[in-house]
This record gives C-alpha cells, sequence and structure tokens, in this order.
C-alpha cells in the first residue's frame, strides 16, 4: 500500500507556500521532507493528513483520491499524524492519553487493555503511566506522542519535526523508534529543518 501526493499547491491569498509537491511513501518506508523552517514541510503534511485543502492537486491511499476526506475519514484508512507541537492532553495521564485513543478503535475492552499494555512497555512509559502529560520530559511527552499515534494501529504515520524540543538522547531514542516502525511495515513520512 502507499500514500502519495500529486502536484499539491497551496496559495494563501497572492503567495503561494507549496508549488506543486508530489511525495509518495510505501508502507515500511521512510521518506524525509527536508528543508528551512518556512519552506511548506507542515503545509504539505497538513494537506496530506486532511487538516487543509490544496488549491490544486490531490492525496491518494493506493488508487484511492482522500483529498476530500476529512482527518477522521483518513485516520480511519489508516493514516495517523504526529504534530510538531506537543499534542499530550496535559491533564490526562499517560496511560488515559493513550486509552483516549483505544476507546475509538473497534476492539474490545480486552483487547484495548492488551494494546495498552503493549504500548507503553514497547515506548518504555510503564514507570510514567499515571504521571499527567504536562509533568513528562521531552523525550517522555514525544513518546507518549507517538504511542498514541500508534494505538489506532496506522498503515502510516506522519511525523512532523518529532525530534523538536527534545534532548539528544531523546532523539536518538526517537530515531530508534523510527526505525522499529519501519520494520513493523508502517510506511514512515517525517519532516527536519535541520538539513
Amino acid at each position: 500500500m502507499k500514500l502519495h501526493t500529486s502536484n499539491l499547491i497551496k496559495r494563501y491569498k497572492k503567495r503561494t507556500v507549496v508549488n506543486n509537491v508530489s511525495v509518495e511513501v510505501n508502507q515500511g518506508e521512510i521518506v524525509g521532507l527536508l528543508g528551512p523552517n518556512g519552506a511548506g514541510k507542515t503545509t504539505t503534511f497538513y494537506m496530506t493528513v486532511g487538516l487543509i485543502r490544496p488549491n490544486e492537486g490531490d492525496v491518494f491511499l493506493d488508487d484511492l483520491n482522500i483529498t476530500r476526506l476529512p482527518m477522521y475519514k483518513r485516520a480511519q484508512l489508516g493514516i495517523g499524524y504526529l504534530a510538531q507541537e506537543a499534542s499530550v492532553f496535559r491533564k490526562l495521564s499517560v496511560e488515559d492519553n493513550i486509552r483516549a485513543v483505544l476507546e475509538l478503535t473497534k476492539l474490545n475492552k480486552d483487547e484495548q487493555k492488551k494494546r495498552l499494555e503493549n504500548l507503553l512497555n514497547e515506548f518504555s512509559l510503564q514507570h510514567v503511566r499515571t504521571n499527567r502529560g504536562d509533568l513528562l520530559s521531552g523525550g517522555e511527552r514525544r513518546r507518549t506522542e507517538i504511542a498514541r499515534a500508534l494505538a489506532s494501529d496506522p498503515k502510516f504515520i506522519l511525523l512532523d519535526e518529532p525530534f523538536a524540543g527534545v534532548d539528544p538522547i531523546a532523539v536518538e531514542d526517537i530515531q530508534s523508534i523510527v526505525a522499529k516502525l519501519k520494520d513493523k511495515n508502517i510506511g514512515i513520512l517525517i519532516t527536519d529543518h535541520n538539513v
């Protein structure tokens, strides 16, 4: 399966911020959108995930044109997204952050509980499982956000500057996590401005 865009264009008034961008990512593949701040990486992500619509161009999941589908429909089709900004629910515990997504899946309660435990273990979050989101370190917050994004078992995950705001050790952790996602046959589209 592949997620791809074709000739995306986004304009705000007379200013073109994304001009004719085509991207393709297959399951089990990591593709990077690299460039300085203001290059249009996040806008391209927003169009791909469904937060904004392109002025021109299309977004496809295999041969299905999903350009006009809202974000939640794309999520149901297997497209996950991790924003550049902190998205953890600050007043919820780590486990409740993940559980909030699990409750929207088709898993029964026992399957949800098992998946929660697996995600907590996989992302080394057991020791902070009851901590509120606003008490986490940058690396713990990012791992929680990634675990939450994976709770719905996506085929693709879009990571918008996942290394922003985390220390160098946490960057290595996140790089390792991304490699493991690839090994699980998840397609990863990632942005970074450090080029």
